[in-house]
């Protein structure tokens, strides 16, 4: 590690740590806060994979998960109204999730590296983003995983409503992380602009030095 890399890993670390308080408070029916400042780590991979390799980005990454452990193990003896504020399937959920999304996000970005600039960052998120949500969602609430954690009674969110209010009925989890993805959508595409500024002006002071 290096000096270069500190402001990355501050950054993660901020915005793991950020997102796992932020998951604790609801936004309408299908999110929490913590879903519009968690994806923001896949901009912080993004960036230091293009400015610094990916060694330096993989480097970042477990910077993050480390401080994401961190996090469940201290949600583990917080109580809340239902019980623990982080249960075993929610922290290997998350843990897992984090991880191979974010491995898979630098080795998709080093391979597309060469190519338009908004290719890289735009893909290597994208998927990234659809594997996490995927991995979390079903680790952490699929009915199929239950013996994961068996005294987790985690039936709620297997209700059958429509999805998102208005589509085809699936259980309720299903809800949540198709709101989740969205949202990773949306903010992946919207990160493609602090993305290029950054880029440019980085080049620009080492153009100058």
């Amino acid at each position: 590690m290096t000096r270069a890399h500190i402001p990355g890993i501050i950054a993660m670390a901020l915005i793991v740590l950020a997102s796992n308080i932020l998951v604790q408070f609801l936004f309408g029916n299908w999110l929490t806060w913590g879903a519009f400042t968690y994806p923001l780590a896949f901009l912080v991979t993004d960036l230091m994979n293009r400015l610094y390799g990916p060694s330096a980005a993989r480097k970042v990454v477990f910077a993050g998960f480390i401080v994401g452990v961190i996090c469940s193990l201290i949600g583990t003896q917080i109580q809340g109204e239902f019980g623990p504020l982080v249960t075993l399937r929610i922290a290997l959920g998350s843990g897992i999730a984090f991880l191979t999304a974010q491995l898979l996000d630098v080795s998709i970005f080093d391979k597309m590296r060469n190519g338009a600039w908004w290719r890289a960052p735009l893909a290597s998120t994208l998927i990234g983003a659809s594997v996490d949500t995927a991995l979390f969602f079903s680790i952490a609430f699929s009915a199929t995983l239950s013996f994961i954690e068996p005294a987790n009674d985690v039936s709620w969110a297997g209700e059958m409503l429509p999805l998102l209010g208005a589509g085809p009925v699936a259980p309720l989890w299903v809800s949540l992380a198709v709101a989740d993805w969205m949202v990773k959508i949306a903010l992946a595409l919207l990160a493609l602009i602090p993305f290029r500024l950054i880029v440019l002006r980085f080049r620009e002071k080492a153009a100058l030095t």
